[in-house]
């Protein structure tokens, strides 16, 4: 069930569109913001808010992949596998997220602080390796930054 304040953001996200069902992705965007994920429940009570059918839902959901469809950690880490970072050290930079997380990509840490997923480009080419946790962007990246980045995270 959707709560009054996501239902309440919903309804203001459809007056920027001539009909109801146009804000599916801004709809699924505030379910995100407020749970950290989609289920499968929450995809079905979008789908009867906007009176679309569920699999509609399903493949917006599935296909934005800032759409959680499972649950991640407090803090999403995004690293940039794009050319120039690739180039520039991501390879360095991921095996060294790896071992300080213990996780792979897609994983999210045992203490639920961190998800680790990839990203096609996060628009730093000049500064890369890069990752962006959550909205703010880290660039220049070394194994010795990133400690230092991640340990800014723990009282989050």
């Amino acid at each position: 069930m959707l709560s009054e304040q996501e239902r309440i953001e919903i309804e203001e996200a459809l007056h920027a569109y001539p009909r109801k069902q146009h804000a599916c992705i801004d709809a699924l965007k505030v379910v995100n913001h407020h749970r950290r994920w989609v289920s499968d429940e929450a995809v079905r009570d979008v789908a009867e808010f906007l009176e679309m059918p569920t699999a509609q839902v399903e493949q917006v959901a599935t296909f934005y992949n800032l759409i959680f469809r499972k649950p991640v950690g407090r803090n999403v880490i995004y690293l940039c596998d794009s050319v120039s970072c690739w180039i520039l050290g991501y390879e360095e930079i991921y095996r060294h997220l790896q071992k300080r997380l213990g996780i792979q990509f897609g994983e999210t840490t045992e203490d639920g602080l961190f998800t680790l997923l990839p990203i096609p480009c996060l628009g730093c080419c000049d500064h890369a390796p890069a990752m962006m946790i959550e909205e703010e962007l880290y660039h220049n990246l070394t194994p010795e930054k990133v400690d230092e980045i991640l340990e800014t995270y723990k009282g989050r």
